[in-house]
């Protein structure tokens, strides 16, 4: 079993920031790709941005400059982060954490990030 908790969503006003938090544990190795998606109200979900061990991250246009991800392998767990900076209203949507192991596909419940002023 893989579980993924997410947190650090909130409201935040238009330029500000928000930092996200994914804890992945259970059956996981920490060469496991992962990552952060969206989905605004009325859309479907988008890929934000991903990582894994051992080659760069990589991000949608939309995001680039502004959203950094990172990750931290622990030795039974591995959390990954979404350093979000420059925040903009079209930014506003459900964050979900991705984990992605033997061709399937892990969520979390997904945390909602709301920008407006």
């Amino acid at each position: 079993q893989v579980q993924l908790v997410e947190s650090g969503g909130g409201l935040v006003q238009p330029g500000g920031s928000l930092r996200l938090s994914c804890a992945a544990s259970g059956s996981i190795f920490s060469t496991n790709p992962m990552g952060w998606y969206r989905q605004a109200p009325g859309k479907q979900r988008e890929l934000v941005a991903t990582i894994t061990r051992g080659s760069g991250p990589n991000y949608a246009d939309s995001v680039k400059g502004r959203f950094t991800i990172s990750r931290d392998n622990a030795k039974n767990t591995v959390t990954v982060y979404l350093q979000m900076n420059s925040l903009k209203f079209e930014d506003t949507a459900v964050y979900y954490c991705n984990l992605k192991q033997w061709a399937m596909d892990y969520w979390g419940k997904g945390t909602l990030v709301t920008v407006s002023s």
